[in-house]
C-alpha cells in the first residue's frame, strides 16, 4: 500500500530520491481523503523551497488542500500533465501523478521523514 522506497511526511506527501533528484507527490491515503481531484496548482521551476513550505494546492470536490514540501531544494520540474488530467492523482498517486522534482538542498532532511512502516502506523493512528 505504501511503497517501501519512499519517505513520507505527516502531511501525507511522499518523496522518492534518485541520485540528485527528489520526486514529490501525495500519498494514496491523502487522495482518498480528498475525494475526486479536479485541480492541481504547482510551483514554477526554478523556485527554491524550504522543508515544510507550501508549494501548491490540490482542489477536490470536497475541499482545497495545501501541499507541503517534504525536503528543501530547487524545483527543477513539475508535472504539467496534471493541469489537464488532475484526476490522475486519484488513480496513480505514486506513479504518473507525481507533482514536482526537486534538487535537494540538504539530504540530511530525509532523516526526519518516515519510512513506509512508520507512515502506515501513523495513518492507522490518525484513523482511530
Amino acid at each position: 500500500m505504501y511503497p517501501a522506497e519512499l519517505r513520507y511526511t505527516k502531511d501525507h506527501e511522499w518523496v522518492r530520491v534518485q541520485g540528485d533528484r527528489a520526486t514529490v507527490g501525495i500519498t494514496d491515503y491523502a487522495q482518498k481523503q480528498l475525494g475526486d481531484v479536479v485541480f492541481v496548482e504547482l510551483p514554477e521551476p526554478g523556485r527554491r523551497l524550504k522543508a515544510n513550505e507550501v508549494f501548491g494546492t490540490v482542489e477536490s470536490v470536497k475541499a482545497v488542500s495545501e501541499l507541503f514540501t517534504p525536503i528543501g531544494g530547487e524545483v527543477v520540474e513539475v508535472n504539467a500533465a496534471l493541469a489537464k488530467t488532475p484526476e490522475a492523482v486519484n488513480s496513480d498517486p505514486y506513479g504518473g501523478a507525481w507533482m514536482m522534482v526537486l534538487r535537494p538542498g540538504d539530504a540530511k532532511e530525509l532523516d526526519g521523514l518516515m519510512d513506509a512502516a512508520a507512515y502506515k502506523a501513523f495513518v492507522e493512528s490518525e484513523s482511530k
